[in-house]
């Protein structure tokens, strides 16, 4: 394998290369691959979001790091329909993604619950047929980010703009990459098919539902970023294959927020504050190493961390974050288990009843 096509392997993979290599040389290889792979990833990120943040305002940064987010998951994965409606559905899930975050931060209480849940049903439709690949992850980050960043007036005006500019970015990659994919697969026809005994449809309706929850109850009680309840609660619901239990995520979650924002705390305060701004990009770099839930979990306390510090103080942001992560865990776990009782159950289908081979008499 050349080097390149290293560099465009998962760091999943790439330890399963080095776990296979026979020889230190070929383990090196494969080491040098990522970390070249995180630091070109980091540095891609940091001039492609300074670029759209400095274009279209540091109000819109949010929609810049979705941007760039989308745009790297959509090399390697696409809606799993035609590119004729692919393209369509990507200007689709853009426009909710501009109109529906600032649509909720005006409207009143009683209409955030159905625009959170029609938004973001939507768009787990248009582009997560197969949740496994991690577009389900990738478009709830984007969603409950923007809702927690919305903006109006000339600001808004100016993320259309970006949307339009993200659009073109993301649909060329997306022709580029997929358009000789499931030629004859049209959008409606999956949609035909939507059944809630099937788990794919299910853990759409969960997402959908508990997220829109968590969000509009961040929302009316006015919760201190509770954005960060929104991605903690989303990341719980977003586990694939459907499961009625989300205890174990449930923990991995607090355990790793736990961790990051401790070790964020002690780093902060050991540092010189010169180097506090690198902290972000830090927790980055690591991330292009990590594989395990409960570290990536920790790790992206670093970049959240570095932006709430400027807004609550060092201790406020880590304690913000730790209660925001369990109050978003905690309704997520609690919200998983009375929908898999009251709802999944009557859905699902029964399984099948194991056959256990005749015993010969004796």
């Amino acid at each position: 394998m050349n080097f390149y096509d290293a560099l465009q392997l998962d760091p999943a993979v790439l330890k399963r290369k080095i776990a296979a290599c026979d020889t230190t040389r070929e383990k090196a290889y494969y080491w040098s691959a990522m970390a070249i792979r995180s630091a070109l990833i980091v540095g891609f990120a940091i001039v492609f979001i300074s670029v759209l943040s400095g274009l279209f305002g540091a109000d819109n940064t949010p929609l810049a790091v979705a941007l760039f987010c989308m745009m790297l998951g959509i090399r390697f994965v696409h809606f799993e329909y035609c590119i004729g409606d692919s393209l369509i559905a990507l200007a689709a899930a853009l426009a909710i993604l501009v109109l529906a975050p600032c649509a909720a931060a005006v409207l009143p209480p009683l209409l955030l619950i159905p625009l959170h849940f029609a938004a973001f049903f939507a768009l787990l439709c248009i582009t997560t047929q197969r949740p496994e690949m991690g577009n389900g992850g990738l478009y709830s980050f984007a969603y409950v980010y923007l809702t927690g960043n919305p903006v109006a007036g000339e600001a808004l005006l100016r993320r259309w703009l970006l949307a339009l500019v993200g659009y073109l970015i993301c649909g060329a990659i997306l022709f580029a990459k997929h358009r000789s994919q499931h030629k004859t697969t049209r959008f409606h026809h999956l949609m035909r098919k939507f059944r809630l005994s099937n788990p794919l449809h299910l853990w759409q309706l969960r997402m959908a539902l508990g997220v829109s929850l968590v969000l509009s109850a961040g929302q009316v009680f006015h919760v201190e970023r509770f954005m960060w309840m929104g991605f903690a609660c989303a990341s719980l619901l977003s586990e694939y294959p459907y499961s009625g239990s989300t205890a174990t995520r449930f923990w991995q979650r607090i355990v790793g927020a736990l961790a990051g924002s401790l070790a964020f705390y002690a780093l902060y305060l050991v540092t010189p504050e010169a180097f506090h701004p690198l902290m972000g990009p830090l927790g980055g770099l690591c991330l292009g190493f990590c594989t395990d839930y409960r570290y990536k979990t920790a790790l992206n306390c670093f970049g959240a961390l570095m932006l709430g510090t400027g807004l609550y103080g060092l201790q406020g942001a880590v304690l913000l974050r730790i209660a925001d992560t369990v109050l978003g865990v905690t309704f997520g776990l609690v919200f998983a288990t009375l929908f898999h009782h009251l709802a999944a159950v009557r859905w699902l289908p029964a399984p099948e009843p194991q056959q256990t081979a005749a015993q010969p008499r004796s």
